[in-house]
């Protein structure tokens, strides 16, 4: 007979892995949704569909309204999460594919471990920062040797977007001890409503009529899915698995994004992109294994 504790772990792993997969088709669907919208109805419109759902999520189960103090907090979770990842990725899916993205987002699970250590007053051992340095300077020379011999704007848009959503991821975490962490998204989607509508309607399509199918779904799993749903998927995982062993899964996010990619757009799947994917990875991984010192 399968015991509490291992049902709860093997449900962990299922939803810690649902919500990899969600996240990882992000940036495909997102250049799907290019084709034929906007890149700022793209990358902020999402927000609006989410706070919908969130409205509802909130009043059904009767939230408590968060306090007035815990406004700046909240604020970071904004710019980061809400505007700050989704507006930087879309304007970087303009110009680089979906899996060049992949690899240079796949630093954020070190970023995050970086923002969360110093959020928490610790201090970064020296191995941690080895890694650090030699995943980024990974990432970079992947940028180099990629593109035209120069960081990109879409490099540069991509590096800003792993680090507000990281910053964001942090202080989310602290947030979601006093709120729940589903509850922090929902908040803080409807804390930037008044924020995202007057910048989205500036940039409504001319006529909606003519906008295909496929760029609709490409925004609507943005929207639902990516901006929502994945979020609810990843932290029931966290909770059920634990932040330790459930947090690994975002490691193979590149790889699921690289194979989306190539599906769905039809992106070569290069030894390079593997390659380079591959050995971030691993300083991730080495990273975010790092001991931490108190810095008190």
């Amino acid at each position: 007979m399968t015991s509490p504790q291992t049902k709860d772990a093997t449900m962990g792993l299922v939803y810690g892995l649902l919500g990899v997969i969600i996240f990882s088709i992000t940036l495909p669907a997102t250049r799907i949704a290019l084709t034929e919208f906007d890149s700022v109805f793209v990358g902020l419109g999402r927000a609006v569909i989410a706070t919908g759902l969130s409205l509802i999520l909130l009043i059904s189960t009767r939230q408590p309204i968060p306090s007035w103090r815990f406004l700046p907090n909240f604020a970071v979770v904004v710019v980061g999460a809400v505007v700050g990842f989704p507006l930087l990725s879309t304007l970087a899916m303009r110009d680089a594919s979906a899996s060049h993205g992949a690899v240079i987002i796949g630093l954020l699970p070190l970023a995050t471990a970086l923002f969360g250590v110093l959020r928490a007053g610790e201090r970064p051992s020296v191995k941690f920062w080895i890694f650090a340095i030699a995943g980024s300077g990974l990432v970079i020379t992947f940028a180099l040797i990629s593109g035209t011999g120069n960081i990109s704007f879409a490099d540069l848009s991509l590096l800003g977007a792993v680090f507000a959503a990281s910053l964001s991821y942090a202080e989310g975490t602290v947030l979601a001890r006093t709120f729940g962490s589903w509850q922090v998204v929902c908040w803080a989607l409807v804390l930037s409503f008044p924020l995202v509508l007057p910048i989205v309607l500036q940039h409504l399509p001319s006529s909606f009529t003519n906008i295909s199918s496929n760029a609709w779904l490409g925004f609507l799993y943005i929207s639902c899915f990516s901006m929502f749903l994945g979020f609810f998927a990843w932290y029931r995982g966290l909770f059920l698995g634990g932040i330790a062993r459930i947090g690994q899964l975002q490691l193979f996010q590149p790889f699921l994004t690289i194979l989306a990619s190539a599906i769905l757009l039809g992106e070569p799947m290069t030894f390079i992109t593997l390659g380079f994917a591959s050995a971030v990875l691993v300083c991730v991984a080495l990273g975010r294994s790092a001991q931490f010192k108190s810095s008190q």
